[in-house]
């Protein structure tokens, strides 16, 4: 097994005779340590106070009346955010059914940051066993929004933020630029294209997400994304499913389909309704995918044992924010399945 994604909190957690991972005090250390609820110079001597109690004391009870009584407003906000967060963790008793429960309620009340870091570090757990760096990779999907650059029929996807910092430092553009102009190599600006001859790179850079994972239909970053998918279904919802890449949808019974980022959803509903696609969209598309139940009996009779497409789509500014509770609140389930 390889080490990966420190960055994840995965060694701050707890893993149950379940496999799941359970909150410990270090784990919520972490949380007060982020800038929005640590101290500064310009703190309230009861600011100071509550943080100090809670680094001492992660668990304890704290009232409504003692964060209101914080001097600075960001302060008291940030405090209840963080605390209501820690109460639901705690609560539900397992970070993958804090997810499942905040992902179900009618108003998430947390930022989605930090669902972000849930999938971080619930991935970490489920991957623990995975040899292959390009899955691995392409994990990073789920929770960290992408760069997606589509010049000369290639689909490459870079860690957004990585892209902006480099934009910012360097005066380059978008990934197009960082990697497909003319004379700039991928290792000017610390950026490599995985494949399965150079892919060992990754874990040594796993918390830098300075590599790029190439997703066109011929290469493997798309299967591997599949398998990823197959693994969070699993871990999450308990369900076996089978998903394999496709490059279109053309069955004339479709009956069901999950949009896994606000765009496919968009596109896959105009496509289900037999409405002309502009080009625009078309190009939009990255991935496209066919998931089939192992078992029937989990889905509704009117799916039964058809196939649910799923999609995967860039913005047009050319980003890719992927919602992986959509793939776990949309399944064509039978009741209680």
């Amino acid at each position: 097994m390889h080490e990966f994604w420190k960055s994840s909190g995965f060694h701050l957690l707890d893993v149950n005779d379940a496999g799941r991972l359970v909150v410990t005090p270090d784990y919520l250390r972490a949380y007060y340590t982020r800038p929005e609820v640590h101290p500064v110079e310009e703190s309230c001597a009861r600011e100071i106070a509550l943080h100090d109690a809670l680094m001492t004391d992660p668990l304890m009870a704290v009232s409504a009346e003692r964060v209101a009584s914080l001097a600075d407003e960001d302060a008291r906000d940030s405090y209840r955010i963080v605390l209501g967060f820690r109460d639901k963790l705690v609560e539900a008793g397992t970070l993958e059914a804090a997810y499942l429960e905040l992902i179900r309620s009618k108003a998430v009340t947390v930022p989605p940051v930090f669902l972000d870091q849930m999938v971080h570090a619930i991935l970490r757990n489920c991957l623990a066993r995975v040899m292959d760096p390009i899955r691995i990779r392409a994990a990073e999907i789920l929770f960290r929004d992408q760069n997606v650059s589509t010049d000369n029929g290639l689909i490459m996807l870079a860690d957004d933020e990585i892209v902006e910092m480099h934009s910012a430092n360097q005066g380059l553009g978008g990934l197009g630029q960082l990697l497909l102009e003319s004379n700039t190599p991928a290792r000017t600006v610390e950026l490599d294209v995985l494949d399965e001859d150079n892919s060992d790179i990754y874990w040594d850079r796993s918390d830098r997400f300075d590599t790029v994972i190439d997703l066109r239909f011929t290469q493997p970053g798309l299967d591997a994304l599949a398998r990823v998918l197959e693994t969070w279904l699993r871990h999450m919802m308990g369900i076996s499913v089978r998903i394999q890449p496709m490059q279109r949808i053309d069955d004339e019974r479709w009956t069901w389909h999950i949009g896994l980022d606000s765009e496919a959803t968009r596109i896959l509903n105009a496509l289900y309704e037999g409405r002309e696609l502009p080009f625009e969209d078309n190009q939009q598309i990255l991935g496209l995918f066919r998931m089939t139940f192992n078992d029937p009996a989990m889905v509704v009779s009117s799916v039964g044992s058809r196939p649910v497409y799923l999609g995967l789509a860039k913005t047009k500014s050319g980003k890719l924010k992927m919602k992986p509770q959509n793939l776990l609140m949309n399944l064509p389930l039978v009741q209680g399945g």
